[in-house]
């Protein structure tokens, strides 16, 4: 409720963290910036990452092996002719978010994380919604995800947003074993 005297401008303020651009957005009592990675994001970005996927069982995060580009995030995101953004709360990094061209006119959405501290706050959705906003401002129509079958809530996130299952399945033949089910949706 706005009190009589102040703007919601001054009572955003008041109650929250205040944060200069490049975006703000923020979910319930918590504000963030949405900013392009960089690659002086690498070491927080792995931890982001490795904590995600240390909650499924089999779920491996090998950087070497398999996940090169999270060395210079920034480079490879602009090497691959995508975008990647990072959800910065002073410094931490509380998640992630890109997209990468697939066949045109698609784009497939990548790297969709959040902190277990930062999760239930409208941030995974703030993510998507960028990622989506940068493929379309980039000349994608439509956009595609492949989640892991063990990723159960990034699913529901993605039925919510509007996409749809698609019936397609991979199998990645990586360390993890994962198998992956394609999300689907226009833009």
């Amino acid at each position: 409720m706005r009190s009589t005297t102040g703007t919601l401008v001054d009572e955003l303020r008041l109650h929250y963290r205040y944060l200069a651009p490049p975006i703000l957005e923020c979910g319930g009592k918590h504000m963030w910036a949405i900013r392009p990675v960089q690659d002086a994001d690498s070491e927080q970005l792995i931890a982001l990452i490795g904590a995600c996927w240390s909650e499924f069982p089999g779920c491996i995060l090998d950087v070497n092996l398999e996940e090169q580009w999270l060395r210079a995030p920034a480079t490879a995101y602009a090497a691959f002719g995508g975008a990647f953004w990072v959800a910065d709360d002073e410094g931490v990094i509380l998640g992630s978010s890109g997209f990468r061209p697939s066949l045109a006119p698609l784009a497939e959405i990548k790297g969709v994380y959040v902190a277990a501290s930062a999760r239930r706050h409208g941030l995974a959705t703030v993510l998507v919604k960028q990622a989506e906003q940068s493929a379309l401002d980039a000349g994608y129509t439509e956009v595609q995800a492949w989640s892991d079958t063990r990723f159960t809530g990034a699913h529901h996130l993605y039925t919510r947003l509007g996409y749809a299952r698609t019936g397609r399945s991979r199998d990645l033949h990586d360390i993890s074993e994962s198998t992956e089910i394609e999300f689907a949706k226009e833009l």
